[in-house]
């Protein structure tokens, strides 16, 4: 499943953390949320971005 966590601290700092989600796609689903806190402070990559998604059309490809 694909989600994303934002968790504020008491400080006031937000944090975004998305799941579920392979490659840089979690970059596009996060934008929004990304650009409505507003100023990005870093960024900390997960096992799940060096992921590469496998599209229906290679799938099709290796099974025939």
């Amino acid at each position: 499943m694909k989600t994303i966590e934002v968790i504020v601290s008491p400080q006031g700092q937000a944090t975004a953390q998305t799941r579920g989600f392979t490659g840089s796609s979690c970059r596009d689903a996060s934008r929004f949320i990304e650009q409505a806190l507003g100023e990005k402070t870093g960024e900390q990559l997960t096992a799940e971005f060096h992921q590469v998604g496998v599209s229906q059309t290679e799938t099709a490809k290796q099974c025939g």
